[in-house]
């Protein structure tokens, strides 16, 4: 240092700069502070399209969260078998907890009904999470600029629909967002501090991969994470302190992660979760590597090109590409196990939650390492690129949004209404105190309805999984005409094509129709056993009433399918005749 920069440090200036800092800290702390609020506002903002609706799958977990707060247990609903329906058991044990509170499944909060509100605010809690946790990886590169790069991201997040759509749909995807992105932010930071052999970021980054593999089930893939990033963005220490630091974060994983599968086993006698025997996950696919291009249509060609070049450019230039690997490694695997899953029959891609965030923090950064690198020229033309690659992309946002308020993803309280209450009322007109009922939706049915439930699906039924992951169909009707027996039956969509229930001998030796879809080929409708109708007049009496108030109920929810179905979702409610 020279003379003369030794005297510009002098003695009188230190306390001006002294006092400046407290004043740049705070003015740092507030510009991220509102960061991260603007980017939840706007994910808040985009969510109020979408109004009160639920997704029934979500409502499957709620029930369960209502049967542990209620000391029950584990199981659907009172007096049902204990069975691992929910595949999400970090999410339900923090719906539990809300009921506990008053917050969940009590009434009104805030004169919203509660089973709406708490969900979505918890997912609006882990997007605020989310977009701190971008920060913190911002910070470490572009210091007091990274309310930039976080503003970009949030709001870059609320333009997805199927990011905002998921979040708010009562599901888990927020939490598991919030695990993955919290793993990739604990990696960066510890390869910009050259500190990723360090046993707390391995054992850190095995509990994360634990909560997360509890949360959704593909979280498993996250497991590789650390090990990967430590193959690619580790050079001087060395294999075998590598390979050290790998097997202490599986090892904990395994601790954690195992610690569950032995109590899942204990509890359900089951090494998977029901829902994973029923859907018959199986090994990847020539599909699997084909698949995930969806996305990239989803969110535009030009503009995946356009980011995903500046990415690459960012891991062959910047002056952080070692870290940046924390990023890119667990994008691509959420990339990968989006191919390699059984694809979603739900509309906005479901299982990409974490895929939105970490693409779209890694675009955001590497862009902006681009804009501070290059001279003011490229600055100029890369800007215009990439708005021009963003309008194409916007626009079909807008249009994915649209198409998903005339048409929402089975809501909760259409299948509340429908199959819980409506079977409810059947059974009271029928004057049976107990009856069972086997019906596909198991969701808003299992908070509402008072009946014997038997899923269709598999997704809480064991021995159904079990027909369902073997493909024996013909087992399946066997065990539902023979073993089972419902009271009622209800079949619609693809499970009338798919088990052919509905068109079995049976089920005209044993059940009247009380309500039969108009149309030609598959059967739908809803079935009563004979022996459980003692009174034609009540027979009759019950499907008048499916014909008017039933359909009624179902124009009502298809039409306003972003609506809720009252301030409580009671067991044992009913819906009063129409017309």
């Amino acid at each position: 240092m020279t003379a003369s920069a030794l005297t510009a440090v002098s003695e009188p200036d230190l306390p001006e700069e002294t006092a400046e800092r407290p004043a740049r800290f705070r003015l740092s702390w507030l510009a991220s502070t509102l960061a991260v609020l603007a980017g939840v506002a706007a994910v808040a903002w985009h969510a109020t399209r979408y109004a009160h609706w639920i997704v029934d799958d979500a409502a499957i977990t709620f029930s369960y969260a209502r049967s542990v707060a209620e000391g029950l247990g584990p199981v659907l609903a009172p007096g049902a078998p204990p069975v691992e329906g929910f595949s999400d058991p970090t999410w339900m044990v923090l719906l539990a907890l809300g009921k506990l509170a008053g917050l969940f499944d009590h009434g009104l909060l805030f004169g919203v009904p509660d089973y709406v509100l708490f969900p979505k605010l918890l997912g609006l809690f882990f997007t605020a999470g989310i977009l701190v946790l971008c920060h913190l990886v911002a910070r470490q590169v572009f210091h007091r600029h990274a309310w930039a790069v976080t503003l970009a991201t949030g709001l870059g997040l609320a333009a997805i629909p199927s990011f905002v759509i998921w979040v708010v749909s009562g599901l888990e995807n927020s939490l598991f967002a919030f695990l993955v992105t919290a793993l990739a932010a604990l990696l960066f930071t510890a390869l910009r501090k050259e500190n990723p052999l360090s046993f707390k970021v391995a054992i850190g980054a095995g509990a994360l991969v634990a909560a997360a593999a509890l949360t959704r089930p593909e979280g498993l893939i996250y497991a590789s994470a650390y090990p990967i990033v430590l193959l690619f963005g580790v050079k001087r220490e060395g294999f075998w302190p590598s390979f050290r630091s790998a097997l202490v974060s599986i090892a904990s994983f395994g601790v954690l992660f195992g610690a569950y599968v032995v109590w899942r086993y204990l509890e359900f006698h089951r090494l998977l979760a029901n829902p994973s025997v029923a859907k018959r996950q199986g090994l990847p696919t020539l599909s699997s590597i084909v698949r995930p291009h969806e996305l990239a249509v989803y969110a535009g060609v030009a503009l995946t090109v356009v980011l995903g070049a500046v990415v690459i450019w960012a891991l062959r230039k910047g002056s952080w590409r070692r870290p940046l690997l924390a990023l890119v490694v667990p994008f691509a695997l959420g990339v990968i196990a989006y191919g390699v899953m059984v694809p979603d029959w739900m509309a906005q891609y479901r299982f990409a939650t974490p895929v939105w965030v970490l693409g779209t923090l890694s675009g955001v950064m590497a862009f902006a390492e681009l804009l501070r690198t290059v001279q003011p020229r490229w600055r100029a033309i890369a800007s215009v690129v990439l708005v021009a690659a963003t309008v194409p992309s916007a626009i079909g946002f807008v249009q994915h949004s649209d198409e998903f308020i005339k048409r929402p993803t089975v809501p909760a309280c259409l299948i509340a209404d429908r199959f819980g209450r409506g079977f409810n009322t059947y059974a009271d007109m029928l004057g049976l105190q107990k009856a069972s009922l086997l019906l596909p939706d198991l969701g808003g049915s299992s908070m509402t309805s008072r009946l014997e439930l038997v899923d269709m699906a598999g997704l809480v039924n064991a021995p159904i999984a079990d027909l369902t992951h073997d493909e024996n169909i013909k087992g399946l009707r066997d065990y539902v005409f023979d073993v089972v027996k419902p009271t009622f039956i209800h079949s619609w969509g693809p499970w009338a094509d798919g088990n052919q229930i509905s068109i079995d001998p049976r089920i005209d030796r044993d059940y009247y129709p009380i309500l039969v879809y108009p149309g030609e080929g598959k059967r739908q409708g809803d079935f009563v056993r004979k022996d459980a109708v003692t009174d034609p007049a009540k027979l009759a009496a019950v499907q008048h009433y499916a014909q008017v108030t039933m359909m009624d109920v179902e124009a009502q929810r298809f039409g306003n399918g972003l609506a809720d179905c009252g301030p409580t979702l009671a067991r044992g409610s009913t819906i009063a005749p129409r017309g």
